[in-house]
């Protein structure tokens, strides 16, 4: 799983997180994350996908809020994945921006490149592509406040029937390595609503062996107080 991570100012992401949300600030900064990693076993309750469309590879664009109650949690913009059966139980099941295009993690020489392309019909126009290369210390590890900030997530929000819900969810601690983009070629941010932030070199770097996550049963925000 590899993190990429670049600092923006709070109010570049602010009108870009539900109802009730608000950037999550770490280190002076919001965040904006372009996460790539492969997905294994996929299940919704005690359903498997079963194997063909179970494991993918899956690309995100995602921010960091807080609730009023201090909730952290990531919030989507949106999630590349090859598995169209997963991409319509989580449309359908937690409304999460889930777009099906056809991914890839391959392994390189010291770490990874992953690949995504959005599926468009035939004819039509190419839609919103991504390639990033990533080279990895694995001699090394990483436990700073900034990279468990950027990795650590508890939880997502996610907007939901003109609501927002928090749903949490559990893992083991990552294990987490120093790691350099060495490519980048992407049009996700900008399809996401964040043109330009991959102008400029990413913040943070860092790669995963991965976890195994749970997501639990969700609660909606009381947006009528106050």
């Amino acid at each position: 799983m590899a993190f990429v991570h670049w600092r923006v100012p709070a109010e570049r992401v602010a009108p870009l997180l539900p109802r009730g949300v608000v950037p999550d600030i770490e280190d002076g900064s919001a965040w904006v994350g372009l996460i790539a990693f492969e997905l294994g076993d996929a299940r919704v309750g005690p359903f498997t996908l079963g194997a063909r469309w179970g494991s993918f590879t899956e690309v995100n664009v995602r921010l960091y809020g807080v609730d009023e109650q201090g909730r952290r949690g990531v919030v989507f913009r949106s999630l590349e994945a090859s598995s169209l059966p997963a991409v319509l139980a989580a449309r359908g099941l937690f409304s999460l921006p889930y777009i099906w295009a056809r991914t890839a993690q391959r392994p390189r020489p010291g770490g990874w490149e992953y690949t995504s392309r959005r599926v468009r019909p035939a004819f039509s126009k190419p839609g919103p592509g991504f390639r990033l290369a990533v080279t990895v210390d694995s001699t090394r590890t990483v436990d700073d406040e900034v990279s468990l900030f950027l990795t650590a997530r508890w939880a997502l929000f996610q907007g939901r029937l003109g609501r927002t819900q928090w749903l949490p969810n559990e893992h083991e601690p990552w294990v987490l390595h120093p790691a350099e983009m060495t490519f980048l070629r992407d049009d996700l941010l900008a399809a996401a609503g964040l043109p330009g932030i991959a102008d400029g070199p990413p913040d943070s770097v860092l790669f995963s062996p991965g976890v195994n996550a749970k997501f639990g049963r969700g609660e909606w925000l009381d947006l009528n107080t106050g």
